[in-house]
This record gives structure tokens, C-alpha cells and sequence, in this order.
């Protein structure tokens, strides 16, 4: 017999590679000082690109001097530089030394386990947050922000693409305010398009979930619930990202004096509460996954329940017909009595017997139907 073949092949059964596999303790050393650790992770060389602009024009290039950017200092009213990947140890030193950043600060940077959050230093203002990207598997990435006069210092890990480009091409094309507005207002976008990443992340484990709903009523299947188990875990992490970052953002809106002009408030507020949306979004899904929980459980308890109705209805039609045999099978001596089982002398006492459970066993069945039971 072959089994019906589920809508769930083995390639879309297995579990995505989960994001908690990203969130990695700090490796420093017991008891050692402040600032960058000695055993850095090797993710490959450090990409330097800077953006410079005003509300006219703007120049973009990649560098692999960190003292070129002195050349833009002062220059510009705005410019963006990003750091991509976090492994030239010496090389986020100088940039850290340019731009005047602490040492706990950078250890943060590096390291790359730290939740989203807003510090206050000296020059510059330091903002956490937690980009997530569903690409063959789900990243978790640690963005780090600093705005200081003038200036926008961002540093990522070595992760291929972002969720940043729309806000490069916004400032290639100056199509909307971006141009014309301050740092603070170039801040706001990144956090913007940060929380907004969010969104067809869940996107895709909604409609997955739609999927596991329609398949476990028929096909409740091991494989199936592991996935379950799997969506549950990394939604559980990006609830750990996401809600961080919206109480960043509240503090933004509220104690930031970088961010008091009132048309940024505004745009802030707006990413904040996209971030509760995303948050709601998490919630609604985690409720999801613990429902078609329950639903794998009733669909695994009903399936035995009528495996173990079909069991219960043979046993409970053969029962009489073993009766019958079991009388029939009792060795009394006719010849001793005439009250011995006289059928056994009888002509048509074999078929008699036959046929006698053969009427018992239908008339059963079809009272069985009748109630509904089969």
C-alpha cells in the first residue's frame, strides 16, 4: 500500500536554520579591560563607503583609507559613512579614532551581541538595533548607528546585502526630503527601513503558517509539527529584537535633543509605531503556532480515536460469531443425551453454523451503520 503524498515535499520539511544560532556570547576574557578584545571574529575584510551630500548634489565613493574621510569632515552638511564587516580590527580602531568614538562603545560594535538600545557619549549619540533579512535562511545582524554634528557612522557584520538600500537610492535621487534634511532625519530613515525589514519576514512565515494549518487536519505529521517548533523558535527571537528597538525609538521620541524638531518627531513616531505593528504581528503568530499545536494534538487524537473505533467495531461484531464457534466447539456426547448438542448429528449442521454467523455478523454491520458508528 503506498501512502498519500503530502503537499510538504522533503525539501520544504526541513527546519529553516535558526536565527537564535546568531545570538552568540560575548567571547571576551574574565576580568579583561574595557575596549576591542584581541580575538576578534574573522569575517572577511572591512568595506568602507561614504556618502556625502547637501540638497543639490552628493558623492559616493569606497575607500580603504579610514584617514580619507577627514577630507569630507567639515565639508558637507551631511555625510554617511558604513562600515561593512567587522573583522580589520585596526581598521574600526581609526575610523573609532576619526570620529572620536569610546572604547566601550567600539567593544559593543565588535562584539555584536548587544540588543538594541540608545547610549548617550560626549560627541555622538549611539544607537543599536537589529536587522533580520529572510534570504536562504534567516539572518539577525547587529547594526550600529552613531550621529554626532554632521556626520552618520554606521558599522554592520559581514553579512551580504542590507535592508539599507532604499535609503541609498533615496539620497542617489533625491526624490523626497532626505537631501534636504539633517542627520537626525538620515538616523530616522535607517531605523525606518530597519523596522520596516521586518515586515515580509513575517510576511513569509504567515503564509507558511497558512500552510501548516491546511496540511495538519490531513497530514498530521512529525515533520510538519518540527517545522512548527522551528517557526516558534525564531519568532521568539525576533520578539526579543523587535521589542528592544521600539523602546529605543520611544527614547529617541522623548530624551533625544538631536531629534526635537518637530516634523523628525513626527516621522519618529511614525517608526514607532511601526515597530508595534511588527510587534503585534509577532504575538499574533506566536498564538498561531501554539493553536496548530493543539491542532496537531486533536488531529493526532481523533486519527486514533477512529482507529480505535474501527478496532472496537470488529471486535465488537466478531464477538457473537466466536460465541457460536465456541458452543459449537464444546465436545458433548449426543449419543449420551439426547439434550448433547443434537446438531451435531444433524445433516445440515455445519452450514447451519456457518450461515447462522453470517446473518449475525451483517445484521450487526448494518445496525452499526444505521446509529451512524461506521
Amino acid at each position: 500500500m503506498t501512502t498519500p503524498e503530502t503537499p510538504f515535499s522533503e525539501k520544504n520539511m526541513t527546519p529553516r536554520k535558526r536565527i537564535t544560532q546568531t545570538l552568540q556570547i560575548p567571547s571576551t576574557e574574565v576580568g579583561a579591560s574595557p575596549g576591542l578584545p584581541d580575538n576578534l571574529p574573522n569575517t572577511g575584510p572591512s568595506i568602507i563607503q561614504i556618502m556625502a551630500y547637501n540638497a543639490t548634489k552628493f558623492e559616493e565613493h569606497k575607500i580603504n583609507d579610514p584617514a580619507e574621510i577627514r577630507n569630507y569632515l567639515g565639508k558637507w552638511p551631511v555625510i554617511w559613512v558604513n562600515v561593512d564587516g567587522l573583522g580589520d580590527k585596526e581598521l574600526v580602531k581609526k575610523v573609532g579614532q576619526i570620529f572620536g568614538l569610546s572604547d566601550l562603545a567600539l567593544e559593543d560594535v565588535v562584539l555584536a551581541t548587544e540588543q538594541a538600545k540608545v547610549e548617550r557619549y560626549d560627541q555622538h549619540l549611539f544607537i543599536v538595533a537589529r536587522m533580520v533579512a529572510l534570504q536562504k535562511n534567516i539572518t539577525n545582524e547587529q547594526l550600529n548607528i552613531f550621529l554626532g554634528k554632521n556626520f552618520v557612522l554606521t558599522f554592520q557584520e559581514s553579512h551580504p546585502g542590507d535592508c539599507l538600500d532604499p535609503v541609498r537610492n533615496r539620497i542617489r535621487k533625491s526624490l523626497d526630503r532626505l537631501r534636504q534634511s539633517g542627520p537626525n532625519y538620515l538616523v530616522y530613515a535607517l531605523l525606518d527601513a530597519v523596522i520596516d525589514a521586518y515586515f515580509p519576514v513575517l510576511e513569509q512565515y504567515g503564509e507558511t503558517l497558512e500552510e501548516v494549518e491546511n496540511i495538519l487536519i490531513e497530514y498530521p505529521e512529525r515533520k510538519v509539527i518540527a517545522q512548527l517548533h522551528s517557526i516558534k523558535r525564531d519568532l521568539l527571537v525576533l520578539r526579543r529584537a523587535i521589542w528592544p528597538l521600539r523602546d529605543a525609538v520611544n527614547a529617541l521620541f522623548h530624551d533625544a535633543p538631536e531629534f526635537e524638531d518637530e516634523q523628525v518627531r513626527h516621522y519618529l513616531r511614525d517608526c514607532y509605531d511601526h515597530a508595534v505593528k511588527v510587534i503585534d504581528l509577532v504575538e499574533v503568530y506566536r498564538e498561531v503556532c501554539a493553536d496548530l499545536q493543539d491542532v496537531y494534538l486533536s488531529s493526532i487524537a481523533n486519527r486514533t480515536n477512529e482507529v480505535m473505533k474501527t478496532l472496537t467495531l470488529i471486535s465488537t461484531i466478531f464477538l457473537p460469531l466466536t460465541f457460536i464457534a465456541g458452543v459449537y466447539g464444546m465436545n458433548f456426547n449426543p449419543h449420551k443425551s439426547p439434550l448433547n448438542m443434537p446438531e451435531l448429528e444433524w445433516y445440515w449442521g455445519y452450514p447451519f453454523a456457518l450461515s447462522l454467523m453470517l446473518v449475525v455478523g451483517i445484521s450487526l454491520a448494518i445496525y452499526f451503520k444505521r446509529r451512524n458508528w461506521l
